[in-house]
């Protein structure tokens, strides 16, 4: 039986991420829906999502889920897309309630934006290896996917290292065959990633289109909570809830770095 919600425009929305990456997506909410509450959990104690096997990250999205849900929010933004990757089907299974994910949105405006129909996705581990991106393209077939990894992007960013020679050696690696691939848009592809878009232009070209997942994610909530008459309309003094499965005081030092102010009284829970 799924969980099951009677719940209306009141109640918060519940983000969840593997870790900080998700930040990106809830700070794209806040911008877009200035007046709707929101709830965030990052399972840093578990993080990255990235390297591990497929059922795990589907395991550990779920149990996260659910804690959300206990907090009665009104709707669900799988904010990582690992855990979109492995958990979106079970999760619009176990509950009712709105589920949006990072994947599709992001797909249908790479596929908008793209002028020569080849586009690029970097990613996870995770992501790469369960062709997330290449299924939600498929309505697309005119369009070409070229997938690139990239594990060490989430490690800079969480070390706040977003310039610099090493990142930038990096950076090259990884979008080396993106460029021989003769892409004119690229997904990125991990929430983590919109916090690199400037060394990411820097070496790609400004020709090239970036599509946050974190925007288009924002976005996609916004119109789904549209149509299910669950926004508020009116201004008004919107709480922000943080919750962590790891170090409180880490996750509030790290969000705020990523963040600025953003990221404040992050309280520990245990699943």
């Amino acid at each position: 039986m799924p969980f099951e919600s009677d719940i209306g425009s009141d109640a918060p929305i519940g983000i969840f991420d593997s870790g900080f990456g998700g930040l990106t997506v809830a700070r794209a909410v806040v911008d877009q829906l200035p007046n709707e509450d929101i709830i965030y959990l990052g399972d840093t104690a578990r993080t990255p999502y990235g390297p591990r096997p497929i059922a795990e990250v589907r395991a550990y999205a779920i149990e996260c889920m659910d804690r959300l849900v206990t907090h009665g929010v009104k709707a669900l933004v799988i904010a990582c897309n690992s855990a979109s990757s492995a958990a979106l089907r079970d999760a619009r299974e176990r509950y009712d309630l709105p589920i949006i994910d990072v994947i599709m949105p992001a797909a249908r405006r790479a596929v908008a934006a793209t002028r020569n129909n080849r586009v690029g996705v970097i990613s996870t581990l995770a992501t790469a290896t369960s062709r997330s991106y290449n299924d939600a393209i498929t309505a697309a077939p005119q369009v070409t996917l070229t997938t690139q990894p990239c594990p060490r992007f989430v490690e800079f960013v969480e070390a706040g290292i977003t310039g610099g020679d090493e990142l930038l050696a990096v950076s090259r690696e990884y979008l080396a065959p993106l460029q021989r691939a003769d892409i004119d848009t690229l997904i990125l592809g991990c929430t983590h990633y919109p916090l690199l878009s400037g060394v990411i232009s820097y070496v790609l070209g400004d020709e090239i289109s970036l599509v946050s997942s974190s925007d288009e994610c924002a976005k996609a909530t916004y119109q789904v909570l549209q149509r299910r008459e669950l926004l508020h309309h009116q201004p008004r003094q919107a709480q922000r809830l943080f919750l962590t499965t790891g170090d409180p005081t880490d996750f509030e030092g790290i969000g705020s770095r990523l963040m600025g102010g953003f990221v404040q009284d992050v309280q520990k829970i245990t699943l």
